[in-house]
């Protein structure tokens, strides 16, 4: 599917053409250099390798350093294959956001805020016990019971408890491209999106 990488910038609001405030979140997508390109010849599949973000050099291996070197640009921070695109791309070539056009629907591709290790409150959102009297001793957030004590004797799995929260990978879809600033490299588009401010996502056409 084709698509660019890009960085979320934050979130704001504009007003459409009939005077609704629509809440965006702002991504600064490309631009993206292609340092691969894939054939059913030579891969066993056609595809592109675009690369977004600049890197330091000493912070590079030497066969990443080659491979970019081919492509005649810098070191980049991300590099992510997609498949589909209508027109023909030359290694070196450059994508831009203008791929994406206003009315466009997308979906986009990050990683979650990582909230660390959370009880069954905030990660399941159980309820807790109603209320702190009779008898209840500071179990307003406990779990409850995991299962039976005499059979199996064991926690079931799949069993909703405390954990990790977040930090996970999450696509959302049918997003709306309300505005593109091709000069800027921003697209502006409609809801939220999973990742936290200067987080690398993926946008999907």
């Amino acid at each position: 599917m084709a698509g660019i990488i890009g960085k979320k910038i934050g979130m704001t609001s504009i007003f459409d053409a009939e005077g609704r405030n629509i809440p965006c979140t702002v991504v600064e997508a490309g631009p993206c250099v292609v340092t691969q390109v894939k054939t059913v010849n030579t891969d066993g599949y056609s595809a592109i390798q675009l690369a977004f973000g600049e890197k330091k050099e000493k912070n590079t291996p030497a066969p990443l350093q080659g491979h970019f070197k081919k492509a005649n640009t810098t070191p980049k921070r991300k590099l992510i294959e997609f498949t589909d695109f209508e027109q023909e791309f030359n290694l070196g070539d450059v994508v831009n956001c203008d791929i994406f056009q206003e009315g466009d629907f997308c979906e986009v591709v990050g990683t979650s805020k990582g909230k660390g290790f959370q009880g069954v409150v905030k990660r399941h959102n159980f309820g807790g016990v109603g209320g702190s009297t009779h008898g209840q001793h500071d179990r307003q957030r406990a779990p409850g019971s995991l299962g039976a004590s005499s059979w199996p004797s064991r926690v079931m799995p799949g069993m909703r408890m405390a954990g990790h929260l977040g930090n996970v990978r999450v696509k959302l879809q049918n997003l709306q491209v309300v505005k593109v600033l091709p000069e800027q490299n921003l697209l502006f588009i409609k809801g939220a999106i999973p990742g936290h401010k200067g987080s690398i996502v993926t946008v999907l056409k």
